[in-house]
């Protein structure tokens, strides 16, 4: 009786001193918690933790439930991937570590308790992957006559699925032309233009390209997944030569300095030179310095591309100017796809206007409205209250005549239209405001015919006759 008591109470005491081993099967193992999902990026740690109470006697198995390959059991690794290992916490906490999870390891896990039945639970890891660029699907460098079609595309992997992006380089904006139809109106198909900063979508389509669009556009792939992703394409737009003349008449006193100004547009670059009133080519030397000046490249351009800077700007400067430099001078470029030409004319204009003896008659009607000129042969004067003032027929010998503009106090302004290009003509010395002297002058024996009060009530009318293109403005006081 006391021996049958005796092991009665050493049952009961190793029960409660071991509820879970399996004397009795007082208490089952159970799951603590669930098993979490797992998303990471690709090459990094995946860690399954499983937690478990009353676990007993029992084991605790990893098996990948999609492929039916056990892992680990308890605290072996049964697989033969070196990267997985199985840990251990008071045999409470198990854990499976995927370390440098690759995109084979992506999958449905499971943690499971060798029970029966068996009790188990699942956790899916999901990799994350990088933007990739496919390259045989995305565009490389592109070069295009202007006024053509560019279509720039770029394509990428990555889970999730990347998002592409375009933007310039040089931070400017993209300009999207996009045909539409106006049910308005029964015209053909338009074409609606907007700028954006960036543009979204695998294909960026450039319509009928103008070259300030040429220029490095980056595709950019993204899905939130360090790192995106950024291609460089050049775009480089090809045209023939285009020169504008800020000035195509240019005046200078002799013995000064004349700077002499084109505008090339070309791309590719284009050869740049001068030619002489004689049609010879300048060269720098003593007296000529020729010089072609690049406008400074767009913030965010690369300097190593040249087509980038397609404008430049011709400068020939003639030192000690002579009359032998007076003439005629031709700025020429040329490229691939073409050439151009302008021309400047320069001409002396300390010689333009001097006082000279009388060799013609101007006579005014008393309405000071209408005049009557009388030409000579070398030689074209104005009356100015009782002054005569003389043009010298040498120096405007080459000059078209412009007959009765009235320019109040205004210079002369020539269309300079050259390809569309629209500039004012300017001197380097104009000559406005000549004053009259004071008194009457003889020429040839002839006392003039108007006299200096008649002279007086024409001055109302203010006529002024121009010859030539040379801007003279002859006033009465």
């Amino acid at each position: 009786m006391i021996d049958r008591e005796r092991t009665f109470f050493a049952v009961l005491l190793a029960l409660l001193m071991y509820p879970n081993d399996n004397l009795g099967g007082a208490f089952q193992p159970e799951f603590v918690k669930p098993l979490q999902n797992l998303t990471i990026p690709l090459g990094r740690d995946a860690v399954f933790t499983c937690h478990v109470e009353h676990l007993g006697g029992y084991r605790v198995g990893w098996v990948k439930a999609d492929t039916k390959a056990i892992q680990a059991i308890h605290d072996h690794v049964i697989t033969h991937n070196p990267r997985v290992s199985v840990s251990h916490g008071d045999h409470s906490t198990w854990s499976l570590r995927i370390k440098g999870a690759q995109k084979e390891d992506e999958g449905l896990y499971m943690c499971q308790i060798n029970t029966d039945p068996m009790k188990s639970q699942t956790g899916m890891l999901s990799i994350e992957v990088p933007p990739d660029f496919i390259p045989e699907e995305t565009s490389g460098d592109v070069t295009v006559p202007e006024g053509w079609h560019v279509k720039l595309k770029c394509r990428a992997t990555g889970i999730p699925p990347p998002q592409i992006s375009w933007r310039r380089e040089d931070q400017k904006e993209i300009i999207i032309r996009e045909p539409f139809h106006d049910k308005s109106t029964s015209s053909n198909e338009k074409i609606k233009v907007h700028k954006v900063t960036e543009w979204i979508g695998e294909e960026l389509h450039l319509t009928k390209i103008k070259r300030d669009q040429m220029g490095v556009y980056h595709c950019i792939a993204s899905n939130q997944v360090p790192p995106s992703i950024s291609k460089r394409i050049i775009v480089d737009v090809h045209f023939p030569p285009v020169i504008h003349v800020p000035n195509q008449l240019v005046g200078a006193p002799l013995g000064t300095d004349v700077v002499l100004e084109c505008i090339v547009e070309a791309s590719p670059q284009s050869i740049n030179f001068w030619l002489n009133n004689q049609g010879v080519m300048i060269i720098s030397s003593t007296r000529h310095d020729v010089q072609v000046v690049t406008k400074a490249p767009t913030k965010g351009h690369h300097s190593a591309h040249p087509n980038f800077n397609f404008k430049v700007k011709m400068l020939l400067t003639i030192r000690n100017f002579t009359k032998q430099d007076v003439g005629t001078y031709r700025c020429t470029a040329k490229n691939s796809n073409g050439d151009f030409e302008s021309s400047i004319r320069l001409y002396d204009i300390t010689s333009a206007v001097k006082q000279k003896p009388i060799s013609s008659e101007v006579s005014f009607s008393e309405s000071g409205s209408e005049f009557e000129h009388h030409h000579h042969h070398h030689h074209q004067q104005q009356h100015m209250d009782g002054e005569l003032v003389e043009l010298d027929n040498d120096s405007l010998d080459e000059t078209a005549e412009i007959e009765h503009a009235e320019m109040g106090n205004r210079p002369l302004s020539l269309d300079n239209t050259v390809q569309g290009h629209v500039g004012s003509t300017q001197f380097s010395t104009p000559v406005t405001g000549l004053k009259p002297r004071g008194g009457n002058r003889r020429a040839n024996g002839h006392q003039h015919s108007a006299s200096r009060t008649s002279t007086s009530r024409s001055c109302g009318a203010a006529t002024t006759l121009l010859v030539g293109t040379l801007p003279l403005l002859l006033y009465c006081r």
